[in-house]
């Protein structure tokens, strides 16, 4: 239950869509005054950052902030959506919870064949009930069929079955395996009748060119015969069963999963589209409408149930597309509301009256450290300039990404990419050779500041600014750069050092806000 603050709630900003028009009206039930539309420079790092995984460039922050076209958020947006690195960032997110990584050598093709499908499939806009198909119903081998490689990793038809309960359908299932809770809605029957829809799945061992017999490839086929699981328990045999749904007669030469997807693409599925629009609505706010974003239950309610079934049924009615999803999110002013509480609302955490800053993730941040020290880092096998984020294996990361939390795609929970500060970050930010090395580079940002006699220094602090905040420093920040250039005028190289590892040390660095 919701218990009102009392405040009357004036001054919301315009309602750009029905996104807004449910979140003010929630906010305006419970009192809750939300915070003003954050400005340009805010804005623009902050979508640049949720939408392509990467901070603007300079040139990007100096034409966005001049613009005075009215429609300039908008074009920006879209954009961000046309380019590569949307691409690239969602590739990056799907690719951990997908379980896409390479165990043994010959496992490399696979690996890259399942990346590069994931990115084009969201660089082309794939519709989500088709890419959901296209990997739960896969058969035959990777090369060949690049989703095939999900069920590498998603090997027994137990992990099949809470993999893609938990993926798609946002239900955690796992515990109706052994029992049936007396407080949830799902019975061992229902998590066996799931469970049948996989009940066909048959791996065939293929030997790999060019490798010794021993490695081999999985191919995935469908075994013909009728499809049922076993409740060991009860001892019942199960037709496959779509969870609260009935039992389907699928004739024996046909492949079960293809009716499981058919059946979550159904327009009056309750699961399928609330647990996606969840899942990017947490992207996007740092917290689902119901949290955790994969434990959608009925003892764990929405925080706004008008605004998740909203989002459900024009996700469906739009026939499953990820960019218009992420378009409408990101067009509605509760998204762009400052990340700056005003008297009421510093508490709030699940109503969404402002932006709740969050940490930018392990990649994201070792790429901005790059672009703003304008150095590089080369990962073995990979083309050069490659980035963090385009990395198709979670095992090739160096050191810093691991202890920023990037996840090793051991599981189907976004839980595993770990968020949270510790001491191992700031000391290594602080003092780490590798961090030290990169901004002392003598082809470094700092390096090229220092090199550059001809642009006064106030010119070259705003630049540095606008790489790394995306705004121009205000007058303090101003004063207290130019003191400390003043300061070091022998070795002008070592201040502009300084002066970058100060700010890639704050929290205006380190978090989109």
């Amino acid at each position: 239950s919701t218990v009102p603050l009392g405040v009357v709630v004036e001054n919301l900003p315009p309602e750009k869509n029905f996104v807004d028009q449910l979140v003010f009206a929630k906010l305006t039930a419970l009192g809750l005054p939300a915070s003003t539309v954050a400005g340009d420079a805010t804005f623009l790092r902050r979508v640049t950052i949720d939408v392509a995984g990467r901070l603007p460039t300079q040139a990007e922050a100096e034409q966005f902030l001049s613009d005075k076209d009215p429609e300039k958020r908008n074009k920006l947006l879209t954009a961000l959506l046309d380019s590569t690195d949307y691409a690239d960032y969602f590739a990056n997110k799907w690719n951990a919870i997908l379980r896409n990584k390479r165990r043994r050598a010959e496992d490399r093709s696979a690996t890259f064949a399942f990346y590069d499908w994931i990115r084009d499939s969201f660089y082309h806009n794939k519709p989500y009930d088709e890419f959901v198909r296209e990997i739960v119903a896969s058969t035959g081998a990777p090369a060949k069929n690049p989703p095939v490689a999900w069920y590498r990793e998603v090997k027994d038809q137990s992990a099949q079955v809470e993999d893609t309960a938990q993926l798609f359908l946002g239900l955690r299932i796992q515990c109706a395996r052994c029992h049936h809770h007396p407080f949830e809605k799902w019975s061992q029957n229902d998590y066996y009748g799931f469970s049948a829809f996989f009940s066909r799945v048959t791996k065939k061992n293929v030997t790999l060119a060019g490798f010794s017999r021993q490695a081999r490839d999985r191919r995935i086929v469908h075994n013909p015969g009728a499809a049922t699981a076993k409740n060991p328990r009860s001892g019942d045999n199960l037709k496959p069963t779509g969870l609260g749904s009935p039992a389907l007669e699928i004739p024996a030469d046909h492949d079960p999963r293809q009716y499981l997807a058919d059946w979550m693409a159904r327009k009056d599925n309750p699961f399928f589209a609330h647990a996606l629009v969840n899942r990017y609505w947490k992207h996007f706010f740092d917290r689902g409408i119901v949290e955790p974003e994969d434990d959608m239950r009925a003892t764990n309610p929405p925080s706004n149930p008008e605004l998740l079934n909203g989002l459900a049924q024009h996700f469906i009615a739009s026939k499953f597309d990820i960019k218009g999803l992420v378009r409408l999110i990101c067009q509605s002013n509760t998204y762009q509301l400052s990340s700056l509480p005003n008297d009421y609302n510093l508490k709030d955490k699940q109503n969404f009256s402002r932006y709740y800053p969050k940490r930018l993730t392990a990649e994201v941040l070792y790429d901005a450290f790059h672009q703003v020290t304008a150095s590089t880092q080369a990962y073995g096998g990979l083309p050069t300039g490659t980035r963090a984020v385009q990395l198709p294996d979670p095992s090739k990361g160096p050191y810093f990404l691991k202890v920023f939390g990037q996840p090793q795609a051991d599981t189907a929970c976004e839980c595993e990419r770990s968020q949270e500060a510790n001491l191992a970050q700031s000391l290594h930010l602080l003092n780490s050779s590798e961090v030290q090395n990169k901004i002392a580079a003598g082809t470094g940002r700092a390096a090229k500041l220092a090199a550059d006699k001809k642009r006064p220094n106030q010119e070259k602090i705003k630049e540095l600014y606008r790489w790394v905040y995306s705004r121009e420093p205000d007058s303090v920040e101003n004063k207290i750069a130019m003191a400390h250039l003043a300061k070091h005028e022998k070795d002008v190289k070592v201040a502009w050092e300084d002066i970058i590892w100060a700010l890639i040390n704050t929290k205006e660095f380190l978090f989109n806000h």
